[in-house]
């Protein structure tokens, strides 16, 4: 039997490492992806070029994909700024829950200035990103999820109401 997978998308500051947290916290069954481990792995000094990124979202939906077919379920926390990887994650994972965490690029901002524990992300991304460096929604793309079967506008829900809707239909998948 095949597990699931939940990709939460979103901007950087957007909220997914702490919707990550709370969702582990309440489904301790899943195994927690996030985009930031798994390329400090992959690049340990990251360029964040198109091809590096490619390559690392590539790997990121392979382990996914391995993980679900082995019967485990998935959380994936990754901005996933292309909607060409999220696509690729839904076209070989039997069952995948794209969750679009909404949220206006100035308050992720200043989530993001505010973070105590960034969980492994870049400190200062949208300082970086002021100076050049490629942050989605910035200066590189962020396509937003076109379908998703969840969206949860961030800016006005909190963390425990987002970590209730994705469980409520986490467990109907599970029944």
């Amino acid at each position: 039997m095949s597990g699931i997978a939940v990709w939460i998308t979103g901007l950087p500051g957007s909220g997914k490492s702490s919707i990550t947290d709370a969702l582990k916290e309440r489904h301790p069954e899943f195994i927690a992806l996030r985009m930031d481990e798994v390329r400090k792995i992959i690049t340990p000094s990251p360029t964040y070029s198109d091809a590096e990124r490619d390559i690392v979202y590539r790997c990121l939906v392979l382990l996914a994909t391995n993980l679900t077919e082995a019967g485990h379920n998935v959380i994936i926390d990754a901005t996933g700024n292309l909607r060409k990887w999220r696509e690729l994650a839904r076209s070989v994972i039997h069952s995948l829950v794209e969750v679009y965490l909404k949220c206006d690029i100035e308050e992720c901002r200043k989530r993001e200035a505010r973070r105590q524990d960034p969980r492994g992300a870049p400190r200062d991304i949208y300082k970086k990103g002021e100076s050049g460096w490629p942050v989605p929604g910035m200066n590189v793309p962020y396509e937003e999820p076109i379908s998703p079967e969840i969206i949860i506008e961030t800016s006005s829900t909190s963390v425990e109401a987002a970590t209730n809707i994705i469980s409520e239909h986490i467990k109907k998948l599970l029944r």
